[in-house]
């Protein structure tokens, strides 16, 4: 890692090379080579994830010193989350896939949390209570200052007459101490805690009456201020307002979406937000007191909009640095004057950047991913095309470099989800792909989320409709432009975008030569059947959010064959490659080994590539990689970029 002081002014000075050959692929399929900067409360030391050749190590350096003081080897545990706890504590979250307790059943990712201690370089694993206790955590740690000293809130699961709930524990990080500080009830959802640490509301759900409702302290006990019918979104508490007595929240409306509103403390009124409270983006928190400062949403790109002038005034002149590039916050010291960003862009690549607010200098951190120079990053645009009815899909289309936007091989990219959308970061799949030569689609279908309510509920119904033809729309339009083949596509997706490219080649036939899905789901049928047995009830908030996309309310109606791609297998005339991880405890390997084993009865091409110890979400760097090689030889050979 270099560090480097650079004036503002200094940073505009960097130029892109006209054409540059992409990066080597282990390069794009490597895990982040930094990843999780935290800055301490007081802004003197920093720490981060390493990663080099697949070994993870927690490095701390100190900023004035320069050099690092503290490392932690993770090696290849799943670290999820990175945050300081006070100026001599880390807090490391991690993951790892297990059955229930030992047990037999489906396996879960089951969070936990440690803390490291600077001072004397000694690692403590947090809930440690016993037998009626489980030494996981359901949400990420929450610190606060309480009587000047750091605690943290953890909320676990304990067991009370054979039945789990939800309980609030809080650690004294300067003591050791620790305990469960309220026991949650059946339908107890979560806390909120005020920079004091004091409970000032919790949150319920009663998955039997389909309800929300919302209590806040009242002297020894809870009042409830607001219930809900809630069948699939629940009114969502985005923080505290700056005046430490009133609750930003972004209420479901009846005719869809949400709209955001205030909830005063104690009294329980409500009243209408400021403008610029956006209920659909996500809140800025000052992290000394914890309170609502800001909001940050997500369109072409970051934007934040800070409720105090001053605070805009030094964020616009912070993202100025960084002309044309997207600007990420990603942590700051409790005075918010030593600042992380990421940036994202074809000047300075993917790279992370150390701002002191009170020199205006900037420190260069280090790249996302080493060995991708900012020159080989391919070009990326947004674009809007019409669908066949009409409907406007946003997408981004990456365009590999050295090759003129005419007559390329494409891929399309469909995202997860399907309640999910893309975003203006360095992709490494799409850069990796352009960097073979392959023009990349990301479209934004109809049931995207971050578009408004109205792309987002043109889904409902659409799940291996609409939502899969928005894809293939794009393909149309992209060759009405003069820009790809359409005899040279292919498709390859996760997830959702898995399902979709099983459908590819299944359920909208004619547009693809080759299709890759990973994790995805292959018969929508035993997919809500094994969410059922999961979720132990028929008619779950979970199962009710897929019965909407599909246009199902049973999860045995007829109409869910007409979107199985496992039951259209023998339909499929193009090469099909199946990649899964055998750890996935989202969409179980049974998806993919039944499209194998459907694809093989039929005497289709078919090729499964399962990944040992590997979850939902490509966490480790072997597997990782060997998911992008698999991927890329098999396009290579099913569609040549040449």
């Amino acid at each position: 890692m270099r560090l480097g002081w650079l004036w503002f002014a200094g940073l505009l000075a960097a130029g892109v090379p006209s054409w540059a050959q992409g990066a080597a692929l282990e390069a794009y399929g490597q895990l982040p080579s930094l990843d999780a900067f935290t800055i301490s409360p007081d802004g003197k030391n920093i720490a981060y994830v390493t990663n080099v050749e697949g070994k993870r190590t927690v490095l701390i350096n100190s900023l004035e010193a320069g050099k690092p003081v503290a490392g932690i080897t993770v090696g290849d545990q799943k670290l999820r989350d990175l945050t300081w706890a006070d100026n001599d504590n880390l807090l490391l979250t991690m993951s790892v896939t297990h059955a229930p307790l030992g047990a037999m059943g489906p396996r879960q990712e089951f969070f936990l949390a440690q803390t490291y201690r600077l001072s004397d370089h000694k690692s403590v694993a947090l809930l440690a209570h016993g037998t009626n206790a489980m030494n996981i955590i359901t949400s990420l740690p929450e610190v606060r200052r309480v009587h000047g000293k750091a605690q943290v809130f953890l909320s676990g699961i304990t067991f009370n007459a054979g039945q789990s709930v939800r309980t609030l524990f809080a650690v004294d990080m300067a003591t050791g101490e620790s305990g469960p500080i309220e026991y949650g009830t059946r339908i107890t959802r979560g806390w909120v805690i005020d920079g004091d640490g004091a409970l000032v509301a919790r949150t319920l759900y009663d998955e039997d009456h389909q309800t929300w409702g919302l209590q806040i302290s009242n002297g020894p006990g809870w009042a409830t201020v607001a219930t809900a019918d809630a069948p699939i979104e629940t009114p969502e508490i985005q923080g505290i307002g700056a005046d430490g007595r009133s609750l930003f929240i972004a209420v479901p409306q009846d005719n869809g979406g949400f709209v955001a509103k205030v909830l005063s403390m104690p009294g329980g009124k409500w009243s209408d937000a400021p403008d610029t409270v956006d209920p659909s983006a996500s809140a800025v928190f000052d992290p000394a007191t914890h309170r609502v400062i800001g909001m940050a949403g997500i369109g072409t790109n970051t934007q934040y909009v800070f409720f105090d002038k001053a605070d805009q005034d030094a964020w616009n002149g912070l993202a100025r640095a960084f002309p044309d590039e997207n600007v990420e916050l990603v942590s700051w010291s409790d005075d918010r004057k030593q600042v992380v960003v990421r940036v994202d862009g074809r000047r300075d690549g993917a790279s992370f950047f150390l701002v002191d607010l009170n020199t205006h200098k900037a420190a260069f951190l280090g790249p996302v991913y080493q060995g991708i120079e900012p020159a080989e990053m391919a070009e990326v645009k947004f674009i809007t095309y019409a669908a066949a009815d009409g409907t406007q899909i946003p997408a981004y289309l990456t365009l590999p470099n050295g090759k003129a936007a005419k007559n390329l091989p494409l891929i399309v990219v469909p995202h997860g989800g399907p309640a999910a959308r893309d975003t203006p970061q360095f992709d490494w799949l799409s850069q990796a792909l352009a960097s073979r030569g392959y023009a990349v689609l990301q479209p934004e279908f109809r049931g995207s989320d971050g578009f408004g309510w109205k792309h987002l509920a043109a889904g409902f119904g659409e799940w291996g409709r609409k939502m899969q033809t928005d894809l293939s729309d794009g393909v149309r339009y992209l060759a009405g432009q003069g820009t790809i083949d359409p005899k040279r596509v292919c498709i390859v997706g996760g997830s959702y975008g898995g399902y979709a490219a099983l459908a590819g080649a299944t359920l909208d036939k004619g547009v693809y030569r080759c299709a890759v899905s990973d994790s995805g789901v292959s018969d929508p049928h035993d997919m809500l059947a094994w969410i059922a047995d999961r979720e132990g009830h028929a008619d779950s908030q979970v199962l009710r959010f897929w019965d909407r996309f599909m246009g199902v309310t049973d999860p045995n109606d007829a109409k869910l064959a007409e979107i199985s791609p496992l039951r259209h297998a023998a339909d499929v005339s193009i090469p099909l490659l199946l990649i899964h991880g055998k750890d996935d405890t989202v969409v179980p390997i049974e998806q993919s080994t039944a499209m194998a084993a459907a694809m093989q009865a039929a005497g289709k091409p078919v090729t499964f590539v399962k990944l040992d110890r590997e979850d939902h979400w490509l966490s480790s760097a072997d597997t990782r990689l060997r998911m992008l090689q698999e991927t890329v030889r098999f396009l290579e050979a099913n569609n040549p970029p040449g």
